[in-house]
């Protein structure tokens, strides 16, 4: 199964609940303002994350959301932090369901920086869907 972690953190919090996502499923984590960050070949699975910021996702991530392909991604899995809400989630969610790409109903939130207890469940969360 092909998997890819693509995710955009500003302070870090998002970053380390991609980190142990990719952890678990065995392939980096890349920040989509990476440039090794597009999609090169078909995934069964990406899980895609980011924050929420005065009330929408980063430019970089919605950025990014523009360039995948329905034919590159079989299914995605959104996962987010924030300190606000998780409205990150649905409109991560949004962005992919108009590009025709399935996204899972089950989502990993955390507020916040996301503590040892809560990596352990995004990583357990990850498994789930690999």
């Amino acid at each position: 199964m092909k998997t890819a972690v693509r995710y955009y953190s500003r302070s870090g919090n998002t970053k380390a609940a991609a980190e142990a996502i990719a952890k678990a499923a065995g392939v980096p984590a890349v920040s989509v303002d990476s440039a090794d960050a597009a999609i090169q070949e078909p995934v069964d699975v990406l899980f895609i994350g980011g924050a929420l910021y005065a009330y929408g996702i980063d430019s970089h991530l919605k950025d990014f959301l523009k360039t995948l392909k329905k034919s590159d991604v079989k299914k995605a899995v959104v996962f987010s932090t924030s300190w606000i809400s998780k409205h990150a989630v649905d409109i991560i969610k949004k962005e992919l369901g108009e590009k025709g790409i399935p996204a899972v109903d089950e989502f990993f939130y955390a507020k916040n920086k996301p503590n040892s207890e809560q990596l352990e469940e995004a990583a357990a969360f990850a498994k789930k869907f690999l």
